[in-house]
């Protein structure tokens, strides 16, 4: 996670076709995310980001980086790093 001008930038690892849509936990250095939509025009990342919107309470949140990689990074606005880190570890 790092600072934004928007809020935080925060890398993601996506697995596309999953039975459900959850945040699984940290894989690689990234939030590893599971997904029910297909990697079909760009279903899977708007997916991702109603998840990401919705769980971590974010005012809004857009893909910055990695349209076609199953690593993107997107940012979550109006949160901070310490923020996100706080909420995501109190998932657990």
């Amino acid at each position: 996670m790092v600072a934004h001008a928007d809020g935080t930038l925060l890398d993601v690892w996506v697995v596309p076709g999953a039975r459900r849509s959850e945040i699984v936990g940290a894989y690689d250095g990234a939030l590893r995310v599971r997904i029910a939509a297909a990697p079909e025009d760009g279903n899977a990342n708007r997916a991702v980001a109603e998840l990401l919107k919705r769980e971590l309470e974010a005012t809004g949140v857009y893909l910055e980086k990695g349209p076609r990689s199953r690593r993107k990074q997107f940012v979550i606005e109006g949160r901070t790093p310490n923020e996100l880190s706080t909420r995501l570890a109190a998932r657990n």
